[in-house]
C-alpha cells in the first residue's frame, strides 16, 4: 500500500488561509488602537498600559464580561450577511458591564469554524472594529480557530471578552432600590442576540419561511432583515447619564431569560418589579413568532426582550428628569414601564404573570 503525504491542510486546517485572514483584519484592529496599546498585532498576548488609572480613579475596579451571539450567526449564514454580527458581539458584551456603571476599555474576540474563510472573518472583524471605534475601545487581540470535526460545515461561533473600569463607590448593583421606585425601559431593535433557537424553530421549521420573504407583521423588512437587526449599544447612553450626575439605582440588560429572569438579577430580595406591557410597543418580529408558534405570553416574556433591551430603576422624585435626559442619549425610545413594590425578588408583568 502506497503511503500518502499528509499535511495540516489535508487534515482540514489551512495555515495559509489563516495568515491571509490576519492580513485582512489587522488594519481593522489597528484602527481601534490608542496610546495605551503597547503590543503590536501578532504578539502572543495583548498589553495595555493602565498607569493612567491611578490619576483618575481612587479605587478602580475592573469589570469584565464574556459573551457570544448565540445562534443568530446561523441566520447570518442563511442570509449570507455577516456585516453586523461583529457589532452584535461587541454590544452584547459591552452592555453587560455598562449596567454596573463600567466604562469599556479593551476587547478580545474568538472566531471559530470548521473551515476558514479569510473574507468572512474579515467581514466579521470589520463590523466589530466599527463598534469598538464608536465606543473608543481598543480591539487588542483575538483568536481565529479552524476546527474541522468540531463545527458543522459552514458554521461559525464567535465570542467576545470586554474589560472595563468603574470607581468602586460608583458601582451600580441595585442595593438601594426600594418600594416606590420607578422603572424606565429603553427600546430594543428586535431579538438582539437572544432567543434565536426558538425563533428559528418557529419561523423556519414550523412556518417554513425563508429569510428573503417579507415579514407579514412588518412588510417593510424581510424575515432575515428583522432577525439580523443589530443589537443596540446602551453603554454610551448609560455613561452620558452617569456623567450628568443623575442617580441610577439599578440597570438590567435584557438578554436570555427576557424580562422575567433578568430584572431580578439586579434587585434586592425584599422588592418585586411590576411591568405594564401597555406602556411600550412590542417589535413586529415578536408578534410573528408568538402567533406562528402559538407560544404563551409567559414563554415569550421569559425568552425574549419583547421590545425592551434595557431597564433602569430610579427614584420617583428623579424619574421625570432622568426620563427627559434618557430620551436624548439612547439609540431607541425610552418609556416609563413599571414600578417597584415590597416583595420577594420577583418580576410581574400585568396580564402575563401572576
Amino acid at each position: 500500500m502506497e503511503k500518502q503525504n499528509i499535511d495540516y491542510r489535508k487534515a482540514g486546517v489551512d495555515i495559509s488561509e489563516g495568515n491571509r485572514a490576519v492580513d485582512l483584519i489587522k488594519g481593522y484592529a489597528a484602527s481601534t488602537f490608542n496610546k495605551n496599546v503597547l503590543a503590536p498585532l501578532g504578539s502572543f498576548a495583548s498589553m495595555y498600559d493602565i498607569s493612567w488609572i491611578k490619576e483618575e480613579y481612587k479605587e478602580p475596579i475592573l469589570v469584565q464580561s464574556v459573551d457570544g451571539v448565540g445562534t443568530k450567526i446561523v441566520v447570518s449564514k442563511l442570509a449570507d450577511d455577516f456585516s453586523t454580527i461583529g457589532e452584535d458581539l461587541f454590544n452584547a458584551c459591552t452592555n453587560d458591564i455598562a449596567v454596573h456603571g463600567a466604562k469599556p476599555l479593551t476587547f478580545l474576540d474568538y472566531i471559530a469554524n470548521d473551515k476558514l474563510s479569510a473574507e468572512r472573518v474579515a467581514t466579521i472583524v470589520k463590523g466589530l472594529a466599527k463598534a469598538c471605534l464608536e465606543s473608543s475601545v481598543a480591539l487588542v487581540g483575538g483568536e481565529t480557530a479552524e476546527m474541522p470535526g468540531v463545527y458543522l460545515p459552514g458554521e461559525h461561533d464567535i465570542v467576545g471578552l470586554v474589560t472595563g473600569i468603574v470607581e468602586k463607590e460608583h458601582i451600580i448593583d441595585g442595593r438601594d432600590v426600594k418600594e416606590g421606585d420607578v422603572i424606565l425601559g429603553v427600546g430594543s431593535s428586535g431579538l438582539h442576540t437572544n432567543g434565536y433557537s426558538l425563533a428559528r424553530k418557529v419561523l423556519f421549521d414550523l412556518a417554513k419561511l425563508d429569510v428573503h420573504q417579507k415579514l407579514y407583521t412588518d412588510e417593510s423588512v424581510t424575515v432575515g432583515e428583522a432577525l439580523l437587526k443589530t443589537h443596540l449599544n446602551y453603554s454610551k447612553g448609560i455613561q452620558t447619564l452617569l456623567d450628568s450626575k443623575v442617580r441610577l439605582k439599578s440597570i438590567s440588560h435584557i438578554t436570555g431569560g427576557g424580562l422575567v429572569e433578568n430584572v431580578k438579577r439586579t434587585l434586592p430580595k425584599n422588592v418585586d418589579s411590576h411591568f405594564n406591557p401597555e406602556t411600550w410597543p412590542v417589535n413586529p418580529i415578536f408578534r410573528a413568532i408568538e402567533e406562528l408558534g402559538n407560544i404563551s405570553k409567559y414563554e415569550m416574556y421569559r425568552t425574549f426582550n419583547m421590545g425592551l433591551g434595557l431597564t433602569i430603576v430610579v427614584s420617583l422624585s428623579e424619574a421625570k428628569e432622568i426620563l427627559k435626559i434618557a430620551k436624548q442619549v439612547f439609540p431607541a425610545e425610552v418609556y416609563e414601564v413599571g414600578k417597584i413594590t415590597k416583595g420577594e425578588g420577583r418580576t410581574f408583568i400585568e396580564g402575563v404573570t401572576k
